[in-house]
């Protein structure tokens, strides 16, 4: 056994082989399991992590190897959203010293500048004045993240990253926040990507979704293609686990598939595919060489040897 100071050192790629394109104005869904890298890749695309490899493009300009006051110029025009409301706010400031700390930092406002903004963006999220004095514990998790919302809007950003900003909270709230995250979009002309585990939420909300699965896109198509088009084996065992509501949808959903197995360790990654040994259509190839992810159709792709007949001919 080996000591802690002669222990083997891990390296684990929580994203990998990622190459994927955010349409101005549009709402794109990052959609998988725990752990399959989804969050990861959210806070890298914003650079609250560092990429190890590969570079970043936001409005035609690399901002990879950004730092410093390059990076914070930049990171008022990109804000994230995340997943626990009450762990993101500190419970030490007032509600007006969150929302009024960006606009200092990003805007520059004065301080008579900062409280009327502070109480607009309130109105904006559909709180009360009274709201601002107010210290976190004091609100319910729908008006935290309602506060949480209303901080990534302070610095007029161009693209939010929502990390599921509704899983910790009440099914009767949730609605109402998704109801506020889309008429926002509209009303400010946002991009959003949309972290999520949901399939039947993300499917009434996005334009295109991304299906991760550890730590790289199986498959990305449009939410109007997602029942009929939909491809990758893994696609389809999440889509069999939604809930249906019209009788159209029960027939394009397939029937309920089990994943057996377990998820492969991120320290030992398959040398093949990524989903062959929980994969009930593998074929032999699969165990052997990584697939890549191929255009299939116009905004459709998919990581997958079954849908590159090519590949299927020479090697099996």
């Amino acid at each position: 056994m080996e000591g802690f100071i002669n222990r083997r050192k891990m390296t684990i790629r929580a994203v990998n082989n990622i190459n994927l394109e955010v349409r101005k104005g549009e709402i794109l869904a990052l959609v998988g399991e725990s752990g399959s890298g989804k969050t990861t890749l959210g806070k890298v695309i914003i650079k609250i992590y560092e990429p190890s490899a590969g570079k970043i493009w936001f409005n035609d300009i690399e901002i990879s190897k950004f730092r410093g006051n390059r990076l914070r110029t930049f990171r008022k025009s990109m804000q994230m959203v995340f997943q626990d409301p009450t762990s993101s706010l500190n419970p030490r400031q007032t509600i007006y010293e969150i929302l009024s700390l960006p606009l200092k930092v990003h805007r520059n406002m004065s301080r008579s500048g900062r409280a009327k903004r502070a109480k607009e963006l309130l109105d904006w999220v559909d709180l009360p004045e009274m709201v601002l004095h107010r210290y976190p514990h004091a609100l319910s998790g729908g008006q935290k993240q309602r506060i949480n919302v209303a901080r990534a809007l302070a610095s007029n950003p161009r693209l939010i990253v929502l990390d599921e900003p509704t899983s910790a909270l009440d099914v009767s709230v949730q609605a109402k926040i998704i109801t506020l995250i889309k008429g926002l979009k509209q009303k400010f002309d946002l991009t959003y990507i949309y972290i999520s585990h949901d399939l039947a939420v993300v499917k009434n909300i996005a334009d295109r979704i991304a299906i991760m699965y550890m730590g790289e896109i199986q498959e990305i198509l449009s939410s109007e293609d997602l029942l009929e088009k939909s491809c990758h084996p893994y696609t389809k065992a999440l889509l069999s686990a939604i809930p249906t509501v019209t009788d159209e949808e029960t027939r394009l959903i397939p029937e309920e598939i089990t994943l057996e197995g377990e998820i492969p360790s991120p320290y030992d990654r398959l040398s093949g595919c990524s989903f062959s040994s929980r994969c009930r259509e593998k074929k032999q190839i699969c165990s052997r060489k990584p697939p890549s992810l191929i255009k299939i159709d116009d905004n459709h792709y998919v990581r997958c040897f079954l849908q590159n007949s090519e590949r299927l001919m020479h090697g099996f």
